[in-house]
């Protein structure tokens, strides 16, 4: 096909709430999240390129570059650092890799390696039908109901004199946040990636001045855009912790490394 589509994979987090290791490196089957997440593009006819935004810090950048560089050069892609503080500094500074004569340009999230190439084609192949002003989603329904919270954290039982005593020695500490409001779930929808849109487009979103966008899709709503959601994919899970690595495990059917033979963990 005559148009050019690029997809940038943003990959500079930090993977806190995963825990001391980075999710991004953790094993799959044998190889990284990261290179799951990339091969869903890297042998596809229709995709140009690729670029991963790494780290920002010049260390982090290199320990990245070693890890990771040898692999991602095989599968063609190109590698740049990505931005200290937010997503959207990494989009931003893959951007600047995407050739001028791109049509389309698709962002993945690095730590969704579960994405089906049937749900990849249909958003590539709306995004196509749609032209140059296309900005198409996946998302899946919000089923369970959603509750507006407190950020500070309250303990969820009073404390005891012997407690107070004993320091809380033994005793389990249980937290929550305070419910605020139960939100109406009608018409709300968990978005998920790739999210596909026209070259030009996406580049006058980033164009604009530093908002607090969470994905590239709200960054075009900003323009006064429209932003089409399309059927997404349950199983498109976006790895966070370590029982979304367990989950990813089974809907990929995978083994984790201590379950496969010795000869074939690497």
């Amino acid at each position: 096909m005559s148009e050019r589509i690029w997809v940038i994979i943003p990959a500079a987090g930090q993977s806190r709430r995963f825990g001391p290791a980075n999710k991004l490196d953790a094993d799959m089957g044998g190889r990284p999240v990261l290179h799951r997440a990339i091969e869903l593009f890297a042998n596809r006819e229709d995709v140009a390129g690729i670029v991963v935004a790494g780290p920002s810090e010049t260390d982090a950048y290199a320990t990245f570059r070693e890890r990771h560089g040898p692999k991602l050069g095989m599968l063609g892609c190109v590698i740049c650092p990505g931005g200290a503080n937010t997503r959207a500094e990494s989009v931003a500074a893959a951007l600047e890799h995407v050739p001028d004569d791109t049509d389309f340009i698709a962002v993945h999230d690095a730590a969704r390696p579960c994405t089906h190439e049937r749900l990849i084609d249909r958003l590539f192949e709306a995004a196509l039908r749609t032209g140059t002003n296309a900005a198409i989603v996946p998302g899946i329904d919000a089923t369970d109901t959603i509750k507006h919270v407190a950020d500070d954290r309250i303990e969820t039982t009073s404390p005891d004199a012997i407690d107070a005593i004993l320091g809380g020695a033994g005793r389990e500490t249980f937290t929550g946040r305070a419910v605020q409001e139960t939100l109406d779930r009608t018409g709300l929808m968990m978005i998920q990636t790739p999210q596909v849109f026209g070259a030009a487009l996406l580049r006058r979103a980033y164009g604009k001045a530093s908002c607090d966008a969470t994905d590239d899709a709200q960054r075009v709503e900003q323009l006064g855009e429209t932003v089409v959601v399309l059927d997404g994919d349950a199983q498109n899970i976006k790895i966070t912790t370590p029982a979304d690595l367990d989950l990813a495990h089974r809907i990929l059917n995978l083994k984790p490394a201590a379950q496969r033979a010795a000869h074939k963990r690497f």
